[in-house]
């Protein structure tokens, strides 16, 4: 694919059966060390959450845990999951860079229209995001979404900043390899684009199946919406702005909807000497 004028993706030229097998090897290489080994933890999670005697809904996981008790060690280990969680990024988008061409210029993932990115991206947090809260309302109210704990109750001065830069992750993660990377990697396999779409919307639930049934069903649409915008407008950086929008909302925002709404949001209470059972995604999972 070329550099991108009109703003709709174009097609792509046929390649031959020696890069073909290189491009199926790679794409298997590329999902084995990110999100498809995250969406495999996350699906084994589900199953197990499901085969537990207790109910999903009186079940917790936590997408920002503290990584030691000690708050040094904690702020460090978090700062290098971040880094490391950016280097996967960086791996993929160096996969992309070809001669004469730049990687970043070619899924749209620059500042040459940063102005209505944002613009984008906002709409698309807003349209995204408050269904998706409603969703987990509903799921939690019927029992078959876990109680997601976004975000650590008892804050520290150096919180605020650590989930911001997680929520910058989870945005450039999930957006830069499920949309920019497999989008053109697929396409140039010869797929069609709602099969693209669909595969990559379904790649996307599958990842966060460990929150259980509302928000699978709340990232398939979300990745169909997403996977529809790219192929519009050829650029990934919108979808990162309102993924990144929706997780700091999510992040920075929890305690006050914990305070507001504890039933709905606050931690499950445990009943007694019984611990809640806690469901735990892949490390390599970003939000």
């Amino acid at each position: 694919m070329h550099a991108i004028a009109s703003g709709n993706l174009p097609d792509t030229a046929p390649i031959d059966h020696a890069t073909r097998v290189r491009l199926r090897w790679e794409i298997w290489i590329v999902l084995a060390v990110t999100v498809g080994q995250a969406a495999l933890y996350s699906v084994l999670s589900l199953v197990r959450a499901l085969l537990r005697p207790t109910p999903i809904g009186d079940q917790q996981t936590q997408l920002n845990p503290p990584l030691d008790v000690t708050p040094f060690w904690d702020v460090l280990y978090t700062l290098l999951s971040v880094f490391f969680g950016l280097a996967l990024v960086a791996l993929v988008v160096y996969l992309l860079w070809e001669p004469g061409t730049n990687a970043l210029r070619r899924i749209g993932l620059d500042f040459t229209r940063f102005g209505g990115d944002v613009g984008r991206g906002l709409l698309l947090a807003l349209a995204i995001g408050v269904p998706g809260l409603a969703l987990y309302a509903i799921g939690r109210a019927l029992g078959i979404t876990v109680q997601v704990q976004a975000s650590p109750l008892d804050a520290a001065w150096w919180t605020v900043p650590l989930l911001l830069l997680a929520a910058l992750r989870a945005g450039l993660t999930e957006e830069v390899i499920f949309i920019g990377y497999l989008f053109d990697r697929l396409r140039r396999l010869g797929w069609g684009w709602w099969s693209t779409i669909l595969t990559t919307a379904a790649l996307r639930a599958a990842y966060h199946a460990y929150q259980g049934i509302g928000p699978i069903i709340g990232n398939l649409v979300m990745g169909v919406v997403f996977g529809w915008c790219y192929r519009r407008w050829g650029r990934v950086m919108p979808l990162v702005v309102a993924h990144t929008i929706i997780d700091i909302v999510a992040f920075i925002g929890y305690p006050l909807a914990v305070a507001l709404w504890p039933g709905l949001f606050g931690p499950v209470p445990a009943p007694t000497n019984s611990p809640v059972p806690t469901i735990s995604p892949s490390p390599t999972v970003a939000s």
